[in-house]
């Protein structure tokens, strides 16, 4: 039955935490200058993601950013 309605496709920008061992979404922009200046802010470690969604699944990801990492020991 065709319904008359095209995919639905959206893009934002999501914020993931890393609490324990297991990553989080934290939040979610639409503008990516935003969702920079709230990622960076963070104390803790946060991946910056680009994220593409068709019909409400998430179709990709892509890490922009990862902040907060732990530094190596030498």
């Amino acid at each position: 039955m065709y319904t008359g309605m095209s995919a639905m496709h959206f893009e934002q920008y999501e914020i993931w935490v890393l609490r324990g061992k297991r990553w989080e979404m934290s939040s979610a922009y639409a503008d990516f200058e935003v969702a920079s200046a709230v990622a960076y802010g963070y104390s803790s470690r946060v991946r910056l993601i680009h994220a593409v969604y068709e019909n409400g699944a998430c179709v990709k990801q892509d890490i922009l950013a990862e902040v907060g990492m732990p530094r190596e020991k030498p």
